[in-house]
């Protein structure tokens, strides 16, 4: 009985993702470890060829797709949020999501959204900054030290709240492929699930205590 009344108290979450979802793994391996305060309840990806889709269905999440290429920004924004309500979903995850969200968007989830960046902002991020892109910049500035953040979205690209980041040394034979992977598995795959635990038991927390 108490373990159904602590599933039920558990923040719902839902991850937007893009591509082939590894930060979505790192997240599904961590429910029950680390991420024991949320749930991932679904999983919305931007292209119905998203391998993150397969992911989810393994680990019996449900999954859907909504394509951008298909609809209007207003259109793919208005029903990521009818299945976000539909869901119950009390924080998204922006895990290898590469569409832009309007500041309509964002302002209906305020320190709701939570994404994870390539780099330790404020450097390399913003408007262009993302997938190798944000690794070949830190290779062309000669940068030593890189990392990963996570944080808060607003309707700023990459300008919310910083939860936590971590740091990642370049080394220098590092190309933008080799460096790419070493921050997945030094850093994204370490925090974003340790800032899902986060932001979820504050979640959970603050219903417990109304």
């Amino acid at each position: 009985m108490p373990q159904h009344a602590s599933q039920a108290k558990r923040t719902k979450i839902a991850v937007l993702v893009s591509g082939g979802g590894t930060n979505l793994q790192a997240l599904i391996d961590a429910q029950g470890s680390v991420i024991k305060s949320g749930e991932i309840v679904i999983v919305i990806a931007s292209n119905r060829e998203a391998y993150a889709l397969e992911r989810a269905k393994k680990a019996g999440i449900r999954g859907v797709a909504v394509p951008k290429k298909e609809m209007t920004q207003e259109a793919f924004e208005s029903k990521i949020v009818e299945l976000l309500d539909e869901s119950g979903a009390e924080i998204i995850i922006l895990a290898g999501f590469l569409s832009i969200l309007s500041e309509d968007f964002t302002k209906r989830y305020p320190r709701r959204i939570i994404n994870i960046h390539p780099s330790l902002i404020p450097s390399f991020c913003g408007q262009g900054y993302y997938g190798l892109k944000v690794h070949e910049a830190a290779l062309a500035r000669g940068v030593k030290v890189t990392g990963a953040t996570v944080h808060f979205v607003n309707e700023i690209p990459d300008g919310g709240e910083i939860i936590l980041q971590k740091a990642v040394y370049i080394n220098p034979d590092d190309t933008p492929e080799s460096l790419q992977l070493r921050v997945m598995q030094e850093a994204e795959w370490k925090l974003l699930p340790e800032a899902a635990e986060l932001v979820s038991k504050e979640i959970m927390d603050s219903k417990e205590q109304k």
